[in-house]
């Protein structure tokens, strides 16, 4: 999952920053997102889904997007 958020995030043209304002987290939480250090919580998942157009099977790396 952890690269699948940052290849998400960039496809659509995105900051970490745009994408943490989107989500009303911090640009260190998207970054620990991506690096695998945390993972998004469930709320945090369903909104990313909802942003890139996306399954969160897809964000989990459970399926293609």
């Amino acid at each position: 999952m952890k690269n699948r958020i940052r290849e998400l995030r960039e496809a659509a043209g995105m900051t970490q920053a745009d994408l943490a304002d989107r989500l009303q987290v911090s640009v260190p939480t998207v970054s620990r997102w991506e690096s695998g250090v945390i993972r998004p919580s469930v709320g945090n998942l369903i909104e990313l889904a909802e942003i890139f157009g996306v399954t969160t099977d897809a964000i989990l790396g459970r399926d293609s997007a």
